[in-house]
């Protein structure tokens, strides 16, 4: 059967807004970015993964109707159909310290949990992203 999860998607209401934050905020790196007419698929990856892509999708054909689109769009822009994101680092805190620097905004400071150390924030669009330092 399946062998891997190759390709995760959340909504963004602006791609280059996304690109400026997964990319210049959280050091992701571009795997894709290819103009299809009909769309943009614009995907990021964490550097040296482009195994496991994150697409940053638009709202709106070919995968849904116009209508449906822009009752999305509205949900999206209310945080209300928010992806989430599972990131790992060496470093919480130290992570925590250089994302908060550069004006990212948290919903939770690091904390010591049973299985690490973790903390979440929200992309511009009120998407979760959640990182976490395991236990050895």
């Amino acid at each position: 059967m399946f062998n891997a999860i190759t390709h995760s998607t959340i909504y963004v209401l602006d791609q280059d807004e996304a690109l400026d934050f997964y990319v210049g905020k959280l050091e992701l790196e571009v795997c894709a970015d290819i103009p299809l007419g009909f769309m943009r698929w614009l995907t990021v990856c964490v550097p040296g993964h482009p195994e496991r892509e994150i697409l940053l999708e638009k709202p709106g054909p070919p995968s849904m109707s116009e209508e449906t689109a822009e009752q999305v769009r509205e949900l999206v822009s209310k945080g209300a159909t928010a992806g989430t994101l599972f990131f790992s680092t060496d470093n919480c805190r130290k992570t925590y310290e250089t994302l908060l620097a550069r004006g990212v905004e948290f919903t939770e400071e690091p904390t010591d949990r049973p299985y690490g150390i973790d903390c979440g924030l929200r992309d511009p669009f009120g998407n979760n992203i959640r990182f976490c330092e395991r236990k050895s």
